[in-house]
């Protein structure tokens, strides 16, 4: 009896970059794996507020979003191997930004590295705003304390 292989669509949906093939298969990591590795490591570095857009209307639509673009995260398959990832961050105010950049490039390298086995090619890293991150709460609750004895 031989069996039948099923056939895959000519077209995938979910970009993924062939990691390894042996004699029992190909291994495929997706897209949205190494996006998830790229947010975790970036927030692991401190002076890291948000990954992605700041704002209120910005979260939301990074936490029901599908795409790792509107996520704050891109990832796409470099030209000679690896991976070309851009990832945009909110940083806390009064921090080096410079260095907080630096730090989490390299904390991007070495998680994508050690997870994957594949080396990230480029990190480009935007810093899209800053936040002061402890205040922003206080002030909100001054602000209804107040008006609420006026």
């Amino acid at each position: 009896m031989t069996r039948k292989k099923k056939e895959e669509p000519a077209e995938e949906t979910i970009p993924t970059i062939s990691e390894e093939s042996s004699e029992l298969g190909t291994i495929r990591i997706n897209h949205s794996v190494v996006a998830g590795i790229v947010r975790l490591a970036t927030q692991s570095v401190p002076g890291v507020v948000n990954v992605g857009g700041g704002g209120v209307v910005e979260g939301l639509t990074d936490f029901f979003s599908k795409k790792e673009s509107e996520r704050g995260v891109r990832v796409s398959e470099s030209g000679e191997g690896g991976y070309d990832i851009e990832v945009r961050v909110v940083l806390e105010f009064g921090v080096d930004l410079a260095k907080i950049g630096l730090s989490i490039q390299e904390s991007i390298r070495d998680q994508i590295l050690s997870m994957t086995g594949n080396h990230a090619k480029v990190i480009d890293v935007v810093i899209d705003d800053i936040k002061m991150e402890g205040n922003e709460k206080e002030n909100e609750d001054d602000q209804w304390a107040s008006s609420a004895t006026s």
